[in-house]
């Protein structure tokens, strides 16, 4: 991965997060991050 693609995977990341927390609030991180704890499960599974 370039340094554009990094920067610019983590500028959405950081803009999907910010979204999230004006809308929901931020009770709804801690469901996001284990999620992504399960998705980072299966990606690594199929590695």
């Amino acid at each position: 991965m370039t340094n554009r693609g990094a920067l610019l995977l983590a500028v959405f990341i950081l803009v999907a997060i910010g979204v999230d927390v004006m809308i929901y609030g931020s009770e709804h991180l801690v469901f996001l991050g284990k999620k992504f704890t399960d998705l980072l499960e299966y990606m690594a599974f199929w590695r």
